[in-house]
């Protein structure tokens, strides 16, 4: 099969971390418009996904699924050939790349850089919390895996998070929950509610996903990134700041 490696245009996004490349690319994906958040490596890294696990990979890459293609692949089978084309599509091979999609545009992504010394955390987030919200341990699941077909609403909440330093594997899973804190800290300061109960306050979206990168520098291996680190500080402060800035993109800009 011959896929569309057309791409329209590419817009950089700026960050002061080296040794990589960030844009957002527009493309297509079987005939449908849309863009790609695309994070290239000067060499593999090491990164910690919530959809595919641990992978070395050269590419880190967040997709806007519009409504037209979203409905075409919302079921079991169809969304796992689409993880496996979409890089295709961009012409990088699966394996040499993790990636999340979302239903927000990538126009709308929010970036928020920290340092201490010579600690440097990234955070790229997107947001969309007004269709999706819950409150984990209160709001009831639907959808139970083993069933053919499923349903992904447009609200979704999207991390990558950039280090220059060394992650053990263990501190990039502390990492997701240092980052995942944050996002709600940035829900309840928004007061977001949950979309089916609205008599409680949302901790995130039933669809949200993250990708935590390791970075190259071994002269600073972290192994613990709680909030009680400055890595974990970092972490935290930069997750928030994004994610809350994602959000009022996204969340107020549809209100207008």
């Amino acid at each position: 099969m011959r896929y569309n490696l057309t791409k329209f245009k590419e817009e950089r996004v700026k960050l002061k971390l080296d040794t990589l490349d960030a844009k957002v690319v527009y493309h297509t994906y079987q005939d449908v418009e849309l863009n790609t958040l695309l994070v290239s490596f000067v060499q593999k890294r090491q990164v910690l996904s919530t959809l595919d696990g641990l992978k070395r990979v050269n590419h880190v890459a967040n997709t806007y699924v519009p409504s037209p293609l979203s409905e075409q692949i919302m079921t079991l089978e169809k969304y796992q050939k689409f993880q496996k084309r979409l890089p295709l599509t961009l012409g990088i091979t699966p394996k040499d790349i993790a990636f999340m999609s979302t239903g927000v545009d990538m126009e709308k992504l929010a970036v928020c850089e920290k340092s201490y010394e010579d600690f440097h955390v990234c955070c790229i987030a997107t947001g969309g919390a007004r269709n999706n919200a819950l409150r984990t341990g209160v709001d009831v699941g639907g959808w139970v895996e083993k069933s053919a077909s499923f349903q992904v609403a447009s609200g979704t909440i999207n991390i990558v998070l950039l280090t220059n330093v060394v992650l053990t594997e263990g501190a990039m899973a502390r990492a997701i929950m240092t980052a995942t804190e944050a996002k709600t800290a940035a829900l309840q300061d928004r007061d977001v509610r949950s979309t089916a109960i609205p008599q409680v306050q949302a901790t995130g979206t039933g669809t949200d996903s993250m990708i935590v990168v390791s970075g190259t520098d071994d002269k600073n291996i972290i192994q613990h990134t709680g909030g009680h680190t400055k890595m974990g500080e970092l972490i935290g402060a930069a997750a928030k700041t994004a994610v809350t800035e994602a959000l009022r993109k996204h969340d107020d800009g549809e209100l207008k």
